[in-house]
């Protein structure tokens, strides 16, 4: 059964209130397993001559986790939240992505960044890439991990501005596709 969507505007204070509590905590949540099994998984064993494959599986993970996500925005009766939920997620997969395969580059290598990575430092060096394009602090010291963040660098700007831009425009479009019509008025809370 399709619910009409509904604009967080649509829903009195308590209700906006408990609809955005319950966006941070799954985010909050997807983070900590995410996160979790990043730091708890074996990674050490990847070779690195994989890593062109690595970064395809990472590529093919985000797109797989970015799709579903959308799925998830065109039958969400919070369409508007759910587009921040699904964002939230998507960033997460995709910076664990990377720091796996730097990780693993590192393992295969000490030399290949300019201090070897544990789970922490290639988590901090994929944020940091993400953000600011470095610090400088841990730089690629090999052409394949040149490559690597240079390809990070530029999923980045896509993820920025063409991810962004579609998960919001399809919240935009669940909500449109009732013209406007919702259920606010009838008390129907958000699920």
């Amino acid at each position: 059964m399709a619910t009409t969507p509904l604009r967080l505007a649509d829903l009195d204070r308590t209700q906006r209130r408990l609809a955005v509590f319950r966006t941070a905590l799954t985010i909050i949540v997807a983070w900590a397993i995410i996160l979790g099994a990043f730091y708890v998984l074996p990674f050490s064993h990847l070779s690195d001559a994989h890593s062109a494959l690595r970064l395809a599986a990472v590529a093919a993970l985000v797109a797989a986790v970015l799709t579903w996500q959308i799925r998830r925005i065109s039958t969400a009766e919070l369409p508007e939240l759910r587009a921040i939920e699904a964002l939230g997620i998507v960033i997460a997969v995709f910076l664990v992505g990377f720091s796996i395969v730097y990780l693993s580059m590192s393992h295969n290598a000490a030399t290949t960044f300019t201090q070897p990575l544990d789970h922490t430092r290639s988590l901090y060096f994929t944020v940091s890439i993400f953000s600011t394009v470095g610090f400088g602090d841990i730089t690629p010291r090999t052409d394949p991990a040149r490559l690597v963040v240079s390809t990070q660098m530029l999923l980045d700007l896509v993820l920025i501005g063409a991810v962004v831009r579609l998960i919001f425009n399809a919240a935009r479009s669940r909500v449109a596709s009732t013209g406007g019509q919702t259920d606010a008025a009838a008390g129907v809370p958000p699920a």
